[in-house]
């Protein structure tokens, strides 16, 4: 039984790695596409508006434009396998600061999501893309 399961260990890391990356794009997509499209006003209106709340908190602007592309962009990266661990790496960071800066004030139970997506993180960053990857087919795994 445990060598069936030891088999499928790349498989959980696809699953994983489908779920953190679906979670970081639903999550940055606000962040980096502007609610009225690319097609009117500013294009870079959402980038902006967080990087103004990030500003807020006492952290550099440029944070801010960091944090929101690497949840989307860093999301898609995850979802395709492609430089997975550095994405994953990337996540790690960038939940960290959501929970010692954001959720701490809602105590565990604000935190709770945050910390699900750190630990999915570091275990892909640990462990790397799993099955179906760009980074196997490329070599990168």
């Amino acid at each position: 039984m445990s060598n069936f399961l030891n088999n499928l260990q790349p498989w959980g890391a696809f699953v994983l790695r489908l779920v953190l990356g679906a979670s970081m794009v639903f999550h940055g997509y606000d962040k980096v596409i502007p609610s009225s499209g690319f097609h009117g006003g500013n294009a870079f209106s959402a980038l902006e508006r967080h990087s103004h709340m990030v500003a807020s908190m006492g952290l550099p602007y440029w944070l801010g434009i960091v944090s929101a592309l690497t949840e989307f962009v860093g999301g898609i990266f995850l979802i395709l396998g492609l430089l997975t661990r550095l994405a994953a790496f990337f996540v790690t960071i960038n939940m960290a600061f959501a929970i010692a800066l954001v959720n701490r004030h809602h105590g565990y139970p604000g935190s709770e999501y945050s910390l699900a997506l750190l630990a999915i993180a570091l275990m892909l960053f640990f462990y790397g893309a799993g099955a179906c990857a760009f980074d196997r087919k490329l070599g990168l795994s």
